[in-house]
Order: C-alpha cells, then structure tokens, then sequence
C-alpha cells in the first residue's frame, strides 16, 4: 500500500487529525507528522532561527515544534522511511474559502507538499455558523470529512494531479451533503476585521479577527457550494503568475 503522509495545523492532539488518519489506514500506510501545538493562520511559515525537534508518540505519529510546513520538510526528508505517494493535511476545525488559502496553514502543507513533488489534499469542516467562533464538534461531522477524504485519495492515488496543483477541500458541517462540486476560489472581504482594544491599564492594543465576512456573489464559488450544502473541491496552482498582466506590461511598459 503507499505511504501517506497527514498533517495539519490545528496540532497533533486535534480530534479532525485523529479521523483523518484513523479512516486512511484502509487505503495507505499513514504516517502522522504535525505540529505540538496549533497553528493556525500562520500560512506558509519556516522556522529558521531556532532548532526543531520532533517526538514520536506512537506507532508512525511524530509531533514537531513547528509550523506545518516545517513538518512536511522534516516528514519527507528525514523522518518517514520512504517518499510518501499522498500527503492529506486536515481535518481543519474551521473552513478554507476563498482568501483563506492564503494564511491557512493546513494548506500552506499541501502547498509544501506540491512543491515537494507529492501529491497534496487540504481538507477543512466548515462549521454552520461560519461567523461564530471555532468549536469542539461530535465525531460524527469529523468522520463525514475523513470519509469524503478517503474517497478522494483514492481517486488522486489512480489518476494523480496536474503538475503544480493541490485540491483544496471544503467540507459543509451538515447531516445533509447535497453532493461535490468542482469550484473556483471565492472572494471574501471583512469589516472592521481588527479590534482596538484597552488593557485594565488603559493601554490600547489591537486583535486581528472578529469582522463579518461577506463574499463577492458569483457561480461557482468554494463558498457558494458549501453555503448551499455542498462539498467544495478547488485545484489551487502555484505558479501565482498573472499571465493577461504580464502581456499588458510586455506590450505597454518600456523602460
């Protein structure tokens, strides 16, 4: 069976991690390398200035002082004794729409994984209330994501994926999955998403997060289809390259 590789950014001690890897272990041979503690929102980070040790927790679990995309590089270089055929990062408490992607850290894995030359999944549980704040939820929404995964990783491990892709996946916390759309990224816009606060000093500081969210409208959309009770799956390539700018500044800028 081929190795693969489950991380996240939520921690080694996350209950979606504990699904994910537990359901893939009909499919693969699971190796589990994520951070100590959560890691949320620190997008692609490497950890330079300081020593990473790992532990090993168990029969092919390790936790990893560091970011997620510390434990991807450790993982696949050091730690795992053979090339991984699948790296799975998730089960994310919380969702990865749209602008997301680029502070996620469960996907900022995958995005390591691809550039690694592995093939990557990202996978996140969009909690109901998308405005509240993240919660522990029962096995059962968990379980309903590590399945969709598996079925995935199934197909990725038989056809594999374009070259420089990662899917990221969106999976709607609802008993009721209409079924899985292929999507597009959405774009999503805060307000007042920094907080000015006082300490009991009368200190100001600031908190970044806590705005309402609201989406551009437009079809096909990763937030229209779990709005709508769907799962999202959208292929997000690397190369951030904007093509139609580069010919308007080839063909319009002179220097």
């Amino acid at each position: 069976m081929p190795a693969i590789l489950v991380t996240n950014d939520d921690g080694i001690s996350s209950p979606g991690i504990k699904a994910l890897a537990k359901t893939l272990e009909a499919i693969g041979d699971v190796y589990v390398v994520a951070p100590e503690t959560e890691q949320s929102a620190v997008a692609h980070a490497l950890t330079l200035h300081r020593p990473l040790k790992f532990e090993r927790t168990g029969s092919d679990t390790y936790f990893i002082n560091g970011t997620p995309t510390d434990c991807v590089i450790a993982a696949v270089n050091k730690i795992l004794p053979l090339r991984p055929g699948l790296l799975v990062s998730g089960i994310n408490n919380g969702g990865n729409l749209g602008d997301d992607i680029t502070y996620s850290g469960t996907v900022a894995a995958a995005m390591e994984g691809t550039l690694l030359g592995v093939p990557s999944i990202a996978v996140s549980l969009v909690r109901e209330n998308r405005n509240g704040p993240a919660v522990r939820r029962n096995a059962s929404a968990y379980l309903a994501a590590a399945d969709f995964a598996r079925e995935l990783a199934v197909k990725v491990l038989e056809k594999g994926l374009p070259e420089d892709t990662l899917l990221n996946v969106n999976v709607p916390e609802t008993k009721k999955i209409k079924g899985v759309k292929f999507t597009k990224q959405g774009k999503r816009i805060y307000d007042n998403s920094i907080q000015e606060l006082r300490d009991p000093r009368g200190r100001e500081h600031y908190w970044i997060g806590g705005g309402i969210p609201q989406w551009e409208a437009g079809g096909d959309t990763d937030f229209e289809a779990v709005m709508n009770g769907y799962i999202s799956v959208t292929p997000v390539h690397l190369d951030l390259t904007n093509y139609d700018a580069l010919k308007y500044l080839k063909a319009g800028w002179k220097f």
